[in-house]
């Protein structure tokens, strides 16, 4: 089988996947449809999510039935104001040997797994924060000047709690650009609460089949990286990035006044890798303006810092991207 075989039959797989996976998730989570499509074009993409929502919405459940449905290991870790580096990476401990000597042996920590849950991850020390975004870009730790290799594929979705401030210690901007997609999780209709309610009362959740693992889901890397895309859509991707720094040639009035940092070349490169997992998933092997603009809000409202005019004007960071979606139009220079 030639290689072009073995891709082709790689994207039939995600083409088929979509409905399956769903119809898995659903057997533990109700509604919530955006934000599961957004973590699971991030998982297909290789990239890392950052989770924002009230407690009790099931963002833990959501993460662990991903990582069930691909065969992938889960590790849940759960971010206080005393974790230490160490605590997540692992630590050399003295041990001793079969001839009565003592040798230092490396015990991994629970970041070694391909799904990691950082739970909460603004409520722990700037240090510990770093170890583990670190290893989000390396894909590796470093103990006592020793690097060891994470397992792959390796996934990250960090938990924000939007209230209850006090005590937490936000991520500056330049780690928050580390992260694909903030992905939103917010209430659900009447309706939806209703079903969840039943169903969490009524008894032990029914069991999830696993339908992919590791391998698939490394393959699925690859084959989304090869998807085409043209030039016309990549410069739509980066001017609609490059509209939301204030200062900048083209830029519009509304972001000198609201915005006080935009995203940056990171963010363009998101937007088309997302837009790339987006197309399979939809069963196409091309990208459009619209996956570009599907993608916008994920992708854009970590890596824009509002001004104090934006808090007193009441403006939020989806209205700003609302407005560049209108400002930045796909096909004109």
């Amino acid at each position: 089988m030639t290689e072009f075989d073995q891709e082709k039959q790689v994207v039939e797989k995600i083409r088929e996947s979509r409905g399956r996976i769903e119809r898995e998730l659903g057997k533990v989570i109700v509604g919530q449809k955006e934000a599961t499509s957004q973590i699971l074009t991030a998982l297909f993409a290789g990239g890392h999510c950052l989770i924002t929502g009230a407690p009790g919405l099931a963002k833990t459940l959501l993460v662990r039935s991903v990582a069930q449905i691909f065969h992938l290991k889960f590790s849940r870790i759960q971010f206080t104001p005393d974790l230490m580096p160490a605590d997540i990476t692992g630590t050399d401990i003295l041990e001793e040997t079969g001839d009565g000597k003592r040798r230092m042996q490396f015990v991994k920590g629970p970041i070694f797994a391909n799904v990691i849950l950082a739970d909460e991850i603004n409520r722990t020390p700037p240090k510990t924060q770093a170890a583990l975004l670190e290893a989000m870009q390396e894909h590796q730790v470093t103990a006592a000047g020793v690097r060891y290799p994470l397992d792959e594929p390796f996934f990250v979705l960090a938990t924000q709690n939007p209230v209850e401030m006090e005590g937490t210690y936000p991520l500056p901007e330049a780690q928050l650009d580390r992260f694909l997609f903030n992905v939103v999780v917010d209430y659900l209709p009447e309706d939806d609460e209703v079903s969840v309610v039943r169903a969490t009362t009524a008894g032990k959740p029914p069991a999830i089949e696993p339908l992919f693992d590791a391998a698939d889901v490394l393959r699925f890397h690859d084959v989304v990286k090869k998807v085409p895309v043209a030039d016309d859509v990549i410069r739509y991707a980066v001017r609609l990035a490059a509209a939301s720094r204030p200062g900048q040639p083209g830029a519009p009035d509304f972001v000198s006044q609201w915005v006080s940092w935009g995203a940056g070349l990171r963010a363009a490169q998101s937007l088309v890798l997302g837009a790339k997992a987006r197309a399979l998933l939809e069963g196409r092997f091309h990208v459009s303006p619209a996956d570009i603009r599907a993608l916008a809000h994920p992708t854009l409202r970590h890596r824009i810092l509002l001004s104090y005019r934006a808090a007193a004007d009441r403006v939020t960071v989806n209205t700003v991207i609302d407005r560049l979606l209108e400002h930045v139009k796909e096909g004109v220079r």
